[in-house]
């Protein structure tokens, strides 16, 4: 293998580190906090832009710092993945991993000094889930929600008084987010039924939840109803498989379910108070993220 090949076969190690379909549904989370901010993105889309950049950072961060955690496990049970493979090295993933944190907080900063503050308390929750919270069949689910959460907020933090009157927006993501990590914890040795009812239920109260802010706006709400018909056929059917069969590859089908269908559960989100319009531009988001799910590993 010369020089060239060896450096190629190391970037893309470190590509896959970032995840890069699960970045794609991270900008969701900020485009639907910037709907529900009532931002006009063509007025003045730089803002937008600088969010975008911060949150591609904090995910980034954030899931390369998992990886950074679980090397002695993923050499066990994921001896494939970049770090325990030997493709990326250890210092190396911790160093790109602190960079893309940095860059998230400085982009966050571009925009506001809330906007900063947000970001650096998602950066702190992604790590803490990364190094202790994970490992918390309670405590990590509701940890990576809060993460997901802080996210939404960040694209509503755009315009800033919003976040007074916008903030149990963050309360769906959280309550998405902890169903997905909830059930995600028996995706390698196969998981229990129990908290696979559990993840269920919590997935249909997000869906409950859902209609229930499309029927506040009224004036939105028909063009609501077929993105949480498109999101409940997406989720709630992998979910049931895997709560009647709780198999390591149904969880992980429904986990991946899942987190691809963030960008459906934003598109449903920024339909609620921009129209369908806006909601299919976010949507638009999911063509993008299933191509790079082919490349890349989701979960």
């Amino acid at each position: 293998m010369n020089v060239a090949t060896l450096n190629t076969n190391r970037l893309w190690a470190y590509l896959q580190l970032t995840r890069p379909a699960n970045i794609i549904t991270a900008w969701a989370d900020v485009l639907a906090g910037v709907a529900s901010a009532g931002f006009a993105v063509l007025v003045n889309p730089i803002p937008v832009v600088w969010l975008l950049l911060a949150t591609t950072g904090l995910y980034g961060g954030g899931v390369v710092f998992n990886d950074v955690f679980d090397a002695e496990l993923d050499a066990k049970e994921r001896p494939e993945r970049p770090i325990p493979s030997g493709r990326a090295s250890l210092l190396g993933a911790t160093i790109f991993g602190s960079i893309l944190l940095s860059v998230g907080v400085v982009a966050a900063a571009q925009v506001s000094v809330l906007s900063m503050a947000i970001a650096i308390g998602v950066a702190a929750g992604a790590l803490l889930y990364d190094a202790y919270g994970k490992h918390h069949r309670f405590l990590g689910p509701l940890n990576m929600g809060i993460c997901r959460g802080g996210n939404l907020m960040l694209g509503i933090s755009i315009f800033s008084p919003m976040l007074r009157e916008s903030w149990y927006l963050a309360l769906i993501p959280i309550t998405y987010i902890a169903a997905i990590t909830a059930i995600s914890q028996g995706e390698v040795h196969g998981g229990k039924r129990s908290t696979g009812i559990v993840a269920l239920v919590l997935m249909g109260a997000v869906i409950i939840g859902l209609l229930g802010l499309g029927w506040l706006n009224k004036s939105y709400f028909i063009a609501v109803v077929p993105f949480v018909i498109l999101l409940s056929w997406r989720v709630l059917l992998p979910f049931i498989k895997a709560v009647s069969q709780p198999s390591a590859e149904n969880i992980r089908t429904a986990v991946r379910s899942g987190v691809l269908s963030l960008i459906v559960l934003d598109a449903t989100l920024s339909c609620s108070f921009t129209g369908l319009n806006y909601g299919l531009i976010v949507l638009s988001l999911l063509p993008l993220s299933m191509a790079l799910a082919r490349l890349f590993a989701v979960t």
